[in-house]
């Protein structure tokens, strides 16, 4: 038995359905059972509990072989750092209390440091309390989610122009986050012998003026990056909606990349995904 949590979202949905079509027994964690009315006819349990509910999850995670962890970003959240804390502890305890052989946890690039990397910081607390409990476990750091750029492709669309947080030029390691579902479920079917740190990214490493011509052959039209100057992301952030701290944490996040910072340390096993650029951004543009 196999156990999900997030299986309504990107990258756990892809994790429990890959479990699926490889013959195994599933068990999804939602928070409202009635998301989990999809996952039943897919021939998956359901169990319902709250990601801070420590007894809760204990019971949905009991009997499992493997378990898939991940915290919800909560970026409308006022303070998204501190709502995560309780979170995290109680998913660390919850799978400590069943006993679970192997978890398989979603971390982020830059995770090895304990500040300066904005939201990053819950997930470095999230890979410390997983080494301190005597648990085996795989943590993912996937490096920056292509995803992200969905949110001004409408701007690439309307306006030929991509703000970017990061310079035009500067090659980062970015995932899809169907590629990070694909490779945590092969990491519970495959357990390591001990626990292990993996760095993931999709097939190369892009940059932001790769998106931008990716985007321009998709669209059909140029787009220019257009680089938005780090004392001015935070605003820019906020203009959006993103609460204060959050938009604070996200361009701490920006700046890290920007910087180096939040990179691989070279102690990871590292991987890459196969899906590439064009094929997430086309996907992604295609149900904007």
């Amino acid at each position: 038995m196999f156990v999900v949590t997030g299986a309504t979202g990107n990258t756990g949905s892809v994790v429990a359905q890959k479990l699926l079509d490889a013959g195994k027994n599933v068990r999804v964690v939602v928070r409202d059972a009635a998301k989990g009315e999809a996952w039943k006819r897919r021939g998956a349990e359901v169990a319902v509990a709250a990601f801070d509910d420590a007894a809760a999850l204990a019971r949905a995670f009991a009997g499992a072989t493997g378990v898939y962890i991940m915290t919800p970003p909560l970026d409308t959240s006022p303070d998204m750092v501190a709502d995560r804390a309780p979170m995290i502890a109680a998913l660390v305890a919850a799978a400590a209390q069943a006993r679970v052989p192997h978890v398989v946890a979603l971390s982020s690039i830059g995770a090895q440091h304990a500040a300066g990397t904005g939201p990053i910081v819950s997930l470095h607390a999230l890979e410390t309390q997983l080494a301190a409990s005597g648990l085996k476990y795989t943590a993912l750091r996937p490096g920056y989610f292509v995803e992200n750029w969905g949110q001004v492709i409408p701007v690439a669309a309307e306006h030929g122009v991509l703000p970017a947080f990061f310079a035009a030029e500067r090659r980062i390691p970015m995932v899809a986050t169907r590629d990070i579902g694909r490779a945590a479920a092969a990491a519970l079917l495959d357990p390591p012998a001990r626990s292990q740190i993996i760095a993931l990214a999709g097939p190369v490493d892009v940059s932001p003026a790769d998106v931008a011509a990716t985007l321009s052959s998709i669209l059909g039209k140029p787009v220019q990056v257009a680089p938005v100057p780090q004392a001015e992301q935070e605003t820019a952030l906020k203009a959006t909606g993103l609460p204060a701290k959050s938009a604070a944490l996200y361009a701490e996040m920006s700046a890290a990349i920007d910087s180096g910072l939040a990179a691989y340390d070279g102690t990871e096993v590292r991987k890459r995904g196969t899906e590439t650029l064009p094929e997430t951004l086309g996907r992604i543009a295609k149900a904007a």
